[in-house]
């Protein structure tokens, strides 16, 4: 436990696609300190939170009649709700991701329509309340990250509505006020904290659903004097990085086993059985609970029933039905995990009506996912145009987030910059310890 929480404090939240987290730093103190959160019985902890929400419907006895109510969970409840009730609630990921959606308002879960500031809300406020419990102090302040480019944002004003949006969610999940820090400019603040010289780094911080990128002066002499507005060079960001690279994967390993090519007869032609646009829902595999309706229900019983292979549209019902997003992602994490660490794997997905064991390589995978390695390095190349800094300046590369450590990422850093300019940070905590000391920062600054 923090030790002691009647010391003025700043709160940083790292609110991610996957995964979030929350730091501390007291004021004076460089040092930050995380929220560890329970994980299942066993007193075990964890600093990341997994960003995802289980609603389900409790049954009660009411006056004059059996009603139901609806309660949520959130982190590892969640998963642990979920898999006990094997499916029965709405088990839902990655809402970040739509916060730039206009059209996505909310869904209707169990009859009772929820906007998406509402759910976001839900898993906000408990990770407030787990921090409070662990603090012993209230928490309604907060320097919260937010992406260069939230994901689908094509405009400024996309992402000023999903900011908006976001910044009412954590109205709704009770605090009083919100500061935004672009998350890697707070990875930043995280290295600064190593460094007793002064350099010019570039950060990559790569999150689920974005990858962003900073040019910027760090060190003591900074610390020193205070953060100037030119000690930012520049920044840049795109809406892709892990869940692309997952939907790579469900594409070639998974949808084809659940009938992406298989063909149906309609009026004595051979027609596609399944409508494409649902095999580019599962590929998102954090749209898979919004594919429980009766529309697509009828649409996929049809299609089996005419079906010449009808036990791959089958699989497809049965891994929709019992919305088992959350085990194709944790088999997709495991394959992309394993091929980071040695050039060869095997996915394997076992569940339902599904029995896949394939193997893949490194070499495979890298092939997949070139596009999007191309927008990673344009997007890095163009940050270097834009601002006019020659990458031959660059003291360090400072890569945080899952995907850094995928190999054909890292590589694109190491090429450009050499390897011993390319320094990984703590993976899923280095956002909010950074989000903490700038907090911490603005508070002192504010208290001249």
């Amino acid at each position: 436990m923090p030790s002691n929480p009647d010391r003025p404090f700043a709160v940083g939240i790292d609110f991610g696609t996957t995964n979030s987290s929350i730091a501390i730093a007291h004021y004076g103190d460089a040092d930050t300190e995380l929220i560890a959160f329970p994980i299942g019985q066993a007193n075990a902890t964890t600093f990341s939170y997994r960003s995802v929400l289980y609603l389900d419907q409790i049954k009660e006895a009411g006056t004059p009649r059996t009603h139901s109510r609806i309660q949520s969970s959130s982190g590892p409840a969640a998963i642990e709700h979920y898999l006990a009730d094997e499916g029965k609630g709405r088990f839902i990921q990655s809402l970040k991701s739509h916060l730039s959606s206009r059209s996505l308002t909310g869904t209707a879960i169990f009859g009772h329509h929820y906007t998406l500031e509402t759910l976001i809300s839900r898993i906000l406020a408990d990770l407030r309340l787990a921090a409070e419990r662990q603090f012993g102090a209230p928490i309604r302040n907060a320097t919260v990250g937010r992406p260069v480019r939230f994901v689908g944002a094509e405009t400024d004003e996309d992402d000023a509505f999903a900011l908006a949006r976001l910044r009412e969610a954590f109205a709704m999940a009770g605090y009083d006020s919100v500061d935004f820090e672009m998350e890697p400019i707070a990875a930043a603040y995280a290295y600064n904290t190593t460094l007793d010289h002064d350099e010019l780094i570039l950060i990559g911080d790569f999150g689920g659903g974005t990858s962003d990128f900073s040019l910027l002066t760090v060190g003591p002499g900074v610390r020193g004097r205070g953060r100037l507005s030119g000690d930012l060079l520049g920044s840049q960001g795109l809406g892709l990085a892990g869940d692309a690279f997952d939907s790579r994967i469900i594409r070639k390993l998974v949808s084809p086993a659940l009938g992406a090519d298989s063909m149906a007869r309609s009026m004595k032609k051979v027609l596609p059985a399944v409508p494409a646009w649902i095999y580019a829902n599962l590929e998102r595999w954090h749209y898979l609970s919004f594919l429980r309706t009766r529309q697509v229900a009828e649409i996929l019983k049809s299609a089996h029933a005419r079906a010449l292979e009808p036990e791959k549209i089958e699989a497809l019902i049965n891994l929709i039905e019992e919305d088992l997003g959350y085990q194709l992602h944790q088999a997709v994490q495991r394959v992309k995990v394993a091929l980071s660490q040695r050039e060869t794997a095997e996915f394997s997905f076992r569940d339902g009506s599904m029995d896949l064991q394939i193997a893949v390589t490194r070499k495979d995978f890298e092939c997949w996912i070139a596009d999007e390695l191309a927008a990673i390095q344009a997007s890095v190349a163009s940050l270097f145009a834009k601002t006019g800094v020659d990458p031959r300046d660059v003291d360090r590369v400072f890569l945080t987030g899952g995907t850094s450590f995928v190999p054909a990422v890292r590589r694109i850093f190491e090429t450009k910059f050499g390897t011993h300019r390319v320094r990984t940070g703590e993976a899923f905590t280095s956002v909010a310890r950074g989000l903490a000391l700038r907090a911490q920062e603005s508070a002192t600054l504010a208290a001249g």
